[in-house]
């Protein structure tokens, strides 16, 4: 009986086994075997990697090769909120990072108190070398990712051309987002298949796509003369306490642009931290009322009308004219002037009565002509075009109070375009500052050229315009604190009431000086605005200063003689 039931129980055993053994195989041949496409593809799936492999983006430079926007290593520091709560961390790594990172243990805890998150970034675009310490201390549950981050070498220099990038690597101002479709490269993808243990499986490989780096942008920007701007504009606005402030120097016959400031400014490498102010380039941005520097427009349209001439006698009222119901008054009073002297004193009753001469809708015309109203089209975001309402709404005396620079908004660009093309001949070129675009791969991409817009004068109208405002900076003329030892500087004072709550404002002005040398031969303009100086307020006293220093120390640099160079004939023909 004994010996039956232990043969029972064996024989039950072996059948269990045998079935389950037989069951399995067969599982796994069904497993193996079977209609499982879906399955395994799923399963296959689940072992493919895709990592994307990061592009360089490309590079910014001055016109001599100063480096002013590059891509560098870096890391994005992040951590696991997961294992650190769970490990009992987070009090010892909210204390030794904030210590490395130089930022608050608060944040830091809340940060990493998320039991339920398994990442975050506790700093992102860390340069390598900052990020080192954070990585020598190898602390539980934080890890590192490889990036590159946007350097800026010459920080708030020239900070509104050359602009900055975001977190996700997309020019957000100036050139960087100007030239975005240059500069962002193309990233390229890896796809492979790996084990278990997440390692790659040799030979499983899919894709291999290389990634392509961004190409590099060359500027006509040269960094010497910005630095000369913007220390003489810091120097100036310090002087007068004024609320801000801008300038550009142009070449006169290609309409390169050598340096563009603003004030107030930034540090592209700390954007997050930045005032919306501040990162207004308000050289091309900001709208004004530019006062006396218009009359400069409204005479030349004048004498290319063929209404008036320089030594044409105008009676301005002893410094009072009612005219249409309305008071003008000059800042000095005078008697009779010629349209010469009058230039030379800025006298706004004489500009206004030369206007009526001309007529609303010529001096219309010109001033359009002449690029108010309208974009330049220079290669930066954020450019206005101004205000200039049509004649056929105009009041009776709004061509008078437009031809002295009231109820018109300009730029500074286009206020120095103007004057610029009554330095060259009366050409309006458009102001560029990207010279270049290449790439290691394709060659040059893009190459700026010269572009003429208009011809608002004729060359001797142009000529004679420079002799007269070469005036203006002569002795008992209002831009003579503009002058430039050995040599000829034709240029306009400009000195505008703000408007204030719909009123012009009694204390709050914008002074300005526009002008350009040689004389003989022009090679430079320079445009210098200043916003609401303190106490003094005229564009003779605050303004024009300004323009000296940067005038002086930009023709020496330059190599710009006092007649001009020789070269200007060849690069004239090659602009027109």
């Amino acid at each position: 009986m004994t010996d039956r039931s232990h043969a029972t129980r064996l024989y039950t055993v072996v059948g269990l086994l045998t079935t389950a053994t037989v069951g399995l195989s067969c599982r796994l041949v069904f497993l193996h075997m079977g209609p499982h496409q879906a399955l395994r593809e799923r399963i296959r799936s689940s072992r493919i990697t895709r990592t994307t492999i990061h592009s360089r983006r490309g590079r910014v430079f001055d016109c001599k090769g100063n480096l002013l926007a590059l891509d560098i290593g870096g890391k994005d520091i992040c951590a696991d909120p997961s294992f650190i709560v769970t490990n009992g961390l987070l009090d010892e790594l909210s204390l030794r990072l904030s210590d490395v990172l130089a930022t608050d243990r608060d944040w830091i805890r809340r940060r990493l108190a998320r039991p339920d998150r398994r990442f975050c970034y506790l700093q992102r675009f860390v340069p390598d070398d900052k990020a080192a310490p954070v990585m020598s201390l190898k602390l539980p549950g934080m890890f590192f990712r490889d990036v590159f981050v946007r350097s800026y070498p010459k920080g708030d220099l020239m900070c509104h051309v050359v602009g900055f990038c975001n977190y996700e690597r997309v020019g957000c101002a100036g050139v960087e987002q100007e030239m975005e479709r240059f500069l962002r490269g193309s990233p390229g993808e890896r796809v492979m298949e790996k084990d278990g243990r997440r390692r790659e499986l040799p030979g499983r490989r899919i894709r291999d796509q290389a990634s392509h780096d961004g190409a590099d942008v060359r500027l006509t920007i040269d960094q010497a003369v910005q630095y000369m701007v913007e220390r003489a504009l810091d120097r100036g606005l310090e002087e007068h306490g004024a609320k801000g402030g801008w300038a550009i120097v142009q070449r006169v016959l290609t309409g390169e642009v050598l340096a563009m400031a603003s004030r107030p400014n930034y540090d592209p490498n700390r954007f997050r931290t930045v005032e919306g102010k501040a990162l207004l380039n308000a050289a091309i941005a900001h709208v004004y009322e530019p006062g006396s520097t218009l009359k400069a427009v409204t005479i030349a349209a004048a004498l290319d009308r063929g209404v008036v001439s320089p030594s044409q006698v105008y009676d301005c009222e002893n410094g009072e004219w009612h005219y249409g119901g309305k008071r003008l008054r000059d800042y000095h009073p005078y008697g009779n002037l010629t349209v010469a002297d009058g230039l030379k004193k800025s006298s706004n009753i004489l500009a206004a009565k030369v206007a009526l001469r001309l007529g609303d809708s010529q001096l219309e015309a010109y001033l359009r002509a002449f690029g108010f109203g309208r974009l330049l089209g220079v290669d930066l975001p954020g450019e206005e075009q101004g205000l200039l309402p049509p004649s056929k709404r105009w009041s009776k005396i709004t061509g008078t109070r437009v031809a002295i620079g009231q109820g018109v908004a300009v730029t500074a660009l286009q206020m120095l375009g103007a004057v610029c093309a009554i330095a060259n001949d009366g050409f309006l070129m458009r102001p560029y500052v990207v010279h270049s675009v290449s790439d290691p791969r394709r060659g040059v991409l893009m190459q700026a050229q010269p572009e003429v817009l208009a011809r608002p004068i004729r060359p001797q109208t142009a000529a004679l315009m420079t002799k007269l405002l070469c005036r203006v900076v002569e002795p008992g003329g209002t831009g003579r604190r503009a002058t430039v030892a050995g040599y000829r500087i034709a240029g306009k004072t400009g000195t505008a009431q703000k408007v204030v709550a719909g009123r012009y404002s009694e204390s709050a002005y914008m002074a300005s000086f526009v002008g350009f040398l040689p004389a003989e031969q022009p090679e430079i303009g320079i445009v210098v605005v200043i916003d609401e100086p303190q106490p003094y307020h005229t564009g003779g006293r605050v303004a024009a200063p300004i323009f000296k220093e940067i005038a002086g120390q930009a023709v020496r640099y330059l190599d710009i003689p006092p007649g001009g160079k020789a070269t200007v004939v060849e690069a004239a023909a090659a602009a027109h």
